[in-house]
């Protein structure tokens, strides 16, 4: 196969040498000869641009990076798009974990209001940037990676266009798992489901060897040897991993313990803002032209494992990973959870190659974790009805249905703030 051209929608981000890093090491696995940086920020793109030419030639890779900040020209021909934007930057995501703290709910990016508000500002964008891709290219790929992934996921989808989700909380799980046992993450595989951000691990698979089918159940391993680390990792109790025998995302603490971690973010600065302060030196140090690798800052930026993720779907997608593989993605539902709509989105292991993504049928969900999916998937609807209509009783209706919210005189609380914080990016407000 010739070398693939690759366009990354939101290449301005400092997220964007942890890709770069991935591509170079992983060339074999996907040999790129273009790849094209897309953002609006020129002065951002032009450093990022910069860096990503120094890590491809230290590491020996040949391909030609260039950026611009039109978005039509930079997908033109691509293979396949990958979108890792953030309408209204940090400044946005700062709003979006302070205003809901004002009316005690939990303040975050993609969870409750602020992740309400983050897909209001995303969809349309994210739409207009698909629908340039469409005309550009309709054969390409569209890997979304801008949360809320499964919010976003859906738009697309449902707009019909080809497109998968892709979050790094799987991958991440598998790696650290894999770490604990000593053994190449390749051999562990996951009974991941749920939806994006709302995802647990019901089971655990030492395989003997890579892609191989079978090998051997290790999760009560795993949390009888290593569950004061796996707690800790998640800043959950013990005691309730061990008594739900199973590995909850992080993200399922806003659910757990929302009052206590409204608590924690109100005595604290914002996620955002620390962010913000490393992207000020992660800019700082991508300016330097002696830098040619990654720097080791950029781990606490966030997306642990990005680029091995986007790095393995997309050599599926495009047929250069060596035929089938199993990944866990964001894909259409298509009675796989057989409660939930057929259009819902929901993150479970697929199986992935040059003729698309099949999500793997599950076993019945558990109760327990069935009630809250059914919960947030309905509130997804609604939030993705509010986005693409507008207007105030829509996002009304997206609070009321949210399980973090629930009560009518707090979704008219936060419906009211919202709008206030969002008015400039929302063209109906």
């Amino acid at each position: 196969m010739s070398a693939l051209k690759l366009a990354i929608v939101g290449g301005g981000s400092t997220y964007t040498p942890e890709l770069i890093d991935g591509f170079a090491r992983l060339r074999d696995t996907l040999p790129i000869g273009e790849l094209v940086l897309v953002d609006p920020a020129a002065d951002r793109l032009e450093l990022i641009g910069g860096l990503a030419r120094r890590i491809f030639a230290k590491q020996g890779h040949g391909a030609v990076v260039t950026t611009t900040t039109d978005v039509a020209a930079g997908v033109a021909d691509a293979d396949a798009v990958l979108l890792q934007l953030r309408v209204g930057g940090q400044a946005a995501r700062n709003r979006d974990e302070t205003w809901p703290l004002e009316c005690g709910c939990v303040g975050q990016e993609t969870t409750g209001a602020g992740g309400l508000a983050k897909a209001l500002r995303t969809v349309p964008v994210v739409l207009d940037i698909a629908e340039t891709v469409r005309r550009a290219n309709p054969d390409a790929w569209i890997v979304d990676f801008t949360n809320p992934v499964g919010i976003v996921t859906r738009a697309l989808q449902d707009a019909g266009h080809k497109a998968v989700g892709l979050c790094n909380v799987a991958i991440g799980f598998q790696r650290r798992f894999a770490k604990h046992l000593g053994v190449d993450p390749e051999l562990v595989r996951l009974d991941h489901v749920g939806l994006n951000h709302l995802t647990w691990e019901r089971g655990v698979t030492l395989l003997d060897a890579p892609g191989a089918a079978g090998g051997r159940e290790v999760l009560p391993e795993l949390l009888s040897g290593f569950g004061k680390e796996i707690a800790e990792d998640l800043h959950l109790p013990q005691r309730v991993i061990e008594r739900l025998g199973v590995v909850p995302s992080y993200y399922l603490r806003y659910f757990y313990q929302h009052d206590l971690v409204v608590e924690e973010l109100k005595s604290k600065g914002s996620r955002a803002a620390e962010v913000a302060e490393i992207e000020r030196q992660l800019l700082e140090m991508y300016a330097d032209p002696a830098l040619d690798t990654k720097p080791e800052l950029l781990a606490k930026r966030g997306g642990a494992f990005y680029s091995e993720a986007a790095v393995q779907l997309i050599a599926a997608l495009l047929g250069t990973g060596g035929g089938t593989s199993v990944q866990v993605v964001n894909t259409r539902n298509d009675g796989v959870l057989p409660f939930l709509p057929d259009d819902a989105v929901i993150e479970v292991p697929a199986e992935v190659d040059a003729a698309g993504v099949r999500p793997l049928p599950q076993r019945p969900l558990e109760p327990l974790y069935a009630g809250l999916v059914a919960a947030v998937t309905a509130y997804e609807h609604l939030a993705l009805d509010a986005a693409l209509h507008g207007g105030r009783d829509r996002v009304f209706d997206a609070l009321l249905a949210h399980p973090l919210v629930g009560q009518i005189e707090l979704a008219d609380r936060l419906t009211d703030r919202l709008l206030a914080h969002n008015r400039e990016h929302l063209a109906w407000a």
